[in-house]
């Protein structure tokens, strides 16, 4: 079986590919729903990326570290989506205050907007780890 890519390499693939898309996808579809222009949804997509990428760095390593100690280490449609709910879970705690003051809003108008981005997020995050893993091949903790 091919390993693929493996170790920081891989990581810094991984995060620099999913940022970007997210980067773009963001600024892009914020500017609808909150009114704002490319000026306020770019800067404040790049500070949630700035945030998403170091809480993806330490989500992965404690996600693989977990996974190497699993009898089972295939990555499953269930394994995808526990890694899906993990990492936006974690991310929603850090990026609320970042949405309630980058975009101007209430803490409700940010919480309602910041579960509609995890539920973005959520389909996103799994659908982008399915196609990297099946473009650069599984990381060793899933062999």
């Amino acid at each position: 079986m091919n390993a693929g890519m493996q170790g920081v390499r891989r990581k810094v693939v991984h995060a620099t590919l999913y940022e970007g898309v997210a980067i773009l996808m963001l600024a892009v579809l914020m500017q609808p729903v909150t009114g704002k222009g490319l000026a306020d949804t770019g800067p404040f997509a790049i500070a949630c990326s700035v945030i998403a990428v170091l809480w993806n760095m330490a989500f992965n390593t404690l996600f693989e570290a977990w996974e190497r100690r699993q009898a089972d280490r295939r990555r499953t449609p269930r394994r995808r989506a526990l890694h899906a709910i993990g990492y936006e879970g974690g991310l929603v705690m850090m990026t609320l205050p970042v949405i309630a003051w980058s975009l101007d809003m209430g803490w409700w108008d940010a919480f309602l907007t910041d579960l509609g981005l995890v539920a973005l997020f959520l389909v996103y995050t799994f659908c982008f780890n399915w196609v990297f893993d099946h473009l650069f091949g599984l990381p060793a903790s899933a062999h």
